[in-house]
């Protein structure tokens, strides 16, 4: 039994609902498995093999109560800036190409997509397939591997998703489904309407004007949830709004950001402000540079908004300075590039707040899940045991007499208030993310009274995004129209 699931544009919730639909029916104990063609995402996951996929797909998996595996999401595409993307091919860097020239693979990537979906099909036996942005776009139906030819490929039924959150519903679903190329508007089988907020009733006249207009059901009208799941792609950036706290943490907002999911955890007891390096900083506790696709080119962006000068201000106010993975790079000495980053031999001076050398000598990427032991330096770390994660990365670091922050990784300062690591995922372990939080609280001469259980219990959010689906959807029409 197979199922696609289309969308009237991105981040309308298609991944969501994919991963409602996997928890439903894993909860009646069938073998299911997500499955997208291609993602463009810089949120991503690495899997115990060491494969390396979108976020979406690992969360997808996680609540078909599966392991993630690189078929799930065979292409993934990262975008490094200047139209140029690298390609993560079954979960290895396989090239960059600039857009135009990434066409040039679609017969050879949806054959690699193909071969992957009939492997799940093959092992799992029911299959999620999930589309990527907006399905009705015309111009691309020639090369569009992850909705349109995707869909004639594997003709399965299908249905639409729109989110009546960001108006113009009408014209979302109806002109999708109207746009949409005879053969794959055929496998159509209803819609679904997400985000909504108020009384359901007040829409009743929208639904039937939907169905008279497409002879097609609304298969559900699913009320705005927030639940503790990672954001999937920037878009997500735009919706995010900081809680009113005493404690304020700014996460510098890159050009080339990645794996920003990696703060969510914090925006739900501090107000986390994802900001330009041109703002002020100096009404935060707390500094977070995060990853990023290319290193080089963010550290140049960040010095032309003389962001160097503003954190070493931070640094000497005793502000607590973090650095993710390319964040990490950008607070050390220096930078070497051999060619890879930037196609020339190049050094570059980092930010000067970690004594390490970062080095850029090959194309290969580390991806790895980890475990470590935080080295009770200052005040934060000293709070921290034992921490779980995984290390997406190009670039070899050096480490030129600086402790490090956990064992076999990671930088220090002796007073512990800057630290660097490879790590993503650090503040999804909850005390890490405690331990942070009850410091910062501290020099306000506030007690921090902990991370609920529930932002934490991520079994328990799969849980409910499940019910929450059940109850507002027909799921006995989606499970009798899988294919």
């Amino acid at each position: 039994m197979s199922l696609m699931i289309l969308g009237t544009a991105s981040n309308v919730g298609k991944s969501t609902i994919v991963a409602a639909i996997c928890r439903s029916i894993a909860k009646k104990g069938m073998d299911i498995a997500p499955f997208k063609s291609q993602n463009m995402s810089l949120n991503s996951y690495v899997t115990n093999d060491g494969s390396e996929i979108g976020i979406a797909q690992a969360t997808q998996a996680f609540a078909a109560m599966k392991m993630p595996v690189a078929e799930m999401n065979p292409v993934l595409l990262k975008p490094k800036g200047d139209r140029t993307s690298q390609i993560i091919l079954l979960g290895k860097p396989y090239r960059d190409v600039y857009i135009g020239e990434y066409y040039k693979e679609t017969d050879y990537l949806l054959e690699i997509a193909h071969e992957s979906y009939q492997k799940l099909k093959s092992e799992y036996g029911n299959v999620v397939v999930e589309g990527a942005g907006g399905a009705a776009e015309v111009n691309l139906y020639k090369r569009d591997i992850a909705n349109i030819l995707l869909a004639k490929k594997l003709n399965l039924p299908i249905i639409i998703v729109g989110d009546i959150e960001r108006g113009g519903i009408f014209a979302q679903i109806i002109g999708t489904y109207n746009l949409l190329p005879d053969d794959v508007r055929k496998n159509v089988i209803g819609f679904i309407i997400n985000k909504f907020r108020g009384d359901p009733t007040l829409f009743d006249e929208g639904i039937k004007i939907i169905e008279e207009k497409t002879n097609l059901p609304v298969i559900g009208l699913i009320p705005y949830v927030n639940l503790p799941l990672p954001s999937e792609d920037s878009l997500s950036l735009q919706d995010k709004k900081a809680i009113n706290s005493p404690v304020k943490i700014a996460v510098i907002r890159l050009p080339r950001i990645s794996n920003f999911s990696d703060f969510e955890m914090l925006e739900n007891y501090a107000s986390v402000d994802y900001i330009s390096p041109e703002k002020d900083l100096t009404t935060y506790d707390c500094i977070i540079i995060p990853g990023t696709k290319n290193t080089v080119e963010d550290l140049i962006y960040l010095r032309e908004y003389g962001f160097d000068r503003k954190i070493k201000l931070a640094r000497l106010n005793k502000t607590v300075i973090i650095g993710i993975c390319g964040g990490y790079q950008i607070l050390g000495e220096n930078i070497r590039d051999e060619g890879i980053e930037s196609d020339k031999l190049m050094e570059y001076k980092g930010l000067g707040l970690l004594n390490i050398t970062t080095i850029f000598d090959s194309y290969a990427k580390t991806t790895v899940q980890i475990k470590r032991t935080a080295n009770p330096i200052g005040p934060i770390l000293s709070g921290i045991s034992n921490v779980s994660g995984y290390e997406i990365h190009m670039g070899r670091t050096i480490h030129d007499g600086e402790k490090e922050a956990f064992s076999g990784e990671g930088s220090v300062s002796d007073d512990g208030l800057v630290i660097g690591t490879y790590m993503h995922g650090l503040f999804r372990n909850k005390n890490v993310s405690e331990s942070l939080l009850k410091y910062l609280y501290s020099q306000k001469n506030i007690d921090f009274a902990g991370i609920r259980d529930e932002d934490t219990d991520y079994e328990n959010a799969y849980e409910s995004l499940s019910l929450h689906f059940e109850n507002n959807v027909n799921m006995d029409y989606i499970l009798n129209h899988f294919s």
